[in-house]
């Protein structure tokens, strides 16, 4: 399998990323195409203690970059030699079986959708993070790729999330929850309640396994393997999660070194508080796929150092391989409201 890889996206490009993407080949065979400014990723290279490109990284150059302050809905086209534009135009060209950028979220999105396309039918692309609950993981779709939805994206984010924890975490029958305020059927404001009634209706008929609604606070302590949001709901169920979990290792680190008698717990539960950081850390993760994109297209946190670059490639791979996107082909006509029988419902 080969990954396209954006040299020159994130807060630590280039070093990080050729390093993270040098990693990855060495540790998990995975060929790499880096794109990108060709002197700018050879020096990196170097400084990674490579003399000379391995076999298996590719280099594709690429003379512009990106950047943050770039506006996200227009700067793939109008940067068409940066490397996230080149690189997502390998993928639609099938010189790579996926890409991976930590750059601009906006940017990737926009690019993702017009250049590599959406899957027919598909009305959003959404992003899909594997949140920690009490009970293992859960899939939050979307997070922040849709700030505005209608009804219809949330059913369609529950499908993708659904076959997405099927195929990515095992789970046989997912649990799907609509994020909401409460747990009754008229909470919320009227997406929410149509998107509930539409949700209740797949339930009813089969398609999903729907629990209803979930609180924020219920859905960490676990209650569902794929938890529906609008992605301005979405981003801030996960940027608090992200928060509180900084705080609290802060806290606890804080805890067990102000005495001698807390320094001595701290070396009896190392292993334990080292599994809790492993759990919080998104760099475990590595990356997060737009669910809905024609090919895999994978999104790395704009941190990310070399690790987290690294696990962000293997995460694409697996993504690649998992037959998801053929799922959401072949069940596109579910997730149409219109189709197979699914109205948009009448909420007063």
């Amino acid at each position: 399998m080969k990954i396209i890889v954006d040299a020159m996206g994130g807060d630590n490009a280039p070093l990080a990323v050729v390093q993270g993407a040098l990693e990855a080949h060495k540790q998990y065979g995975t060929s790499v195409i880096l794109v990108g400014r060709m002197a700018d990723i050879l020096k990196a290279v170097e400084q990674c203690g490579e003399k000379n490109l391995p076999s298996g990284v590719e280099l594709r150059d690429a003379t512009e970059v990106v950047e943050i302050s770039d506006a996200s809905a227009t700067a793939f086209k109008k940067k068409k030699d940066s490397s996230l534009t080149v690189g997502l135009s390998l993928l639609r060209d099938g010189e790579g079986d996926a890409f991976v950028s930590a750059g601009s979220t906006g940017a990737l999105l926009g690019g993702a959708t017009f250049v590599v396309k959406r899957i027919p039918g598909i009305r959003r692309a959404a992003m899909g993070p594997v949140i920690p609950t009490a009970e293992g993981r859960a899939v939050l779709c979307d997070c922040g790729a849709n700030d505005t939805c209608t009804p219809e994206f949330l059913l369609q984010f529950a499908y993708l999330g659904n076959f997405y924890a099927k195929r990515m975490l095992g789970v046989e029958s997912p649990r799907v929850a609509l994020l909401n305020i409460g747990a009754e059927p008229e909470k919320g404001d009227k997406l929410h309640q149509e998107a509930y009634a539409l949700l209740a209706a797949a339930g009813d008929a089969g398609r999903l396994r729907f629990v209803g609604n979930l609180e924020a606070s219920e859905a960490m302590l676990g209650g569902a393997d794929v938890l529906v949001a609008d992605g301005f709901s979405g981003n801030i169920m996960l940027k608090s999660l992200e928060g509180t979990s900084k705080f609290l290792l802060k806290e606890l680190k804080g805890m067990f070194l102000s005495s001698a008698k807390t320094k001595l717990a701290a070396g009896l539960v190392k292993g334990n508080l080292a599994e809790l950081k492993k759990l919080l850390d998104p760099g475990e993760v590595g990356g997060t796929p737009f669910l809905g994109v024609a090919k895999p297209v994978v999104k790395a946190h704009g941190s990310s150092d070399a690790r987290a670059i690294r696990n962000a490639i293997l995460r694409a791979e697996e993504y690649a391989a998992s037959g998801f996107i053929s799922d959401i082909r072949e069940h596109i006509e579910l997730m149409k409201v219109g189709g197979n029988g699914q109205k948009m419902p009448d909420v007063p």
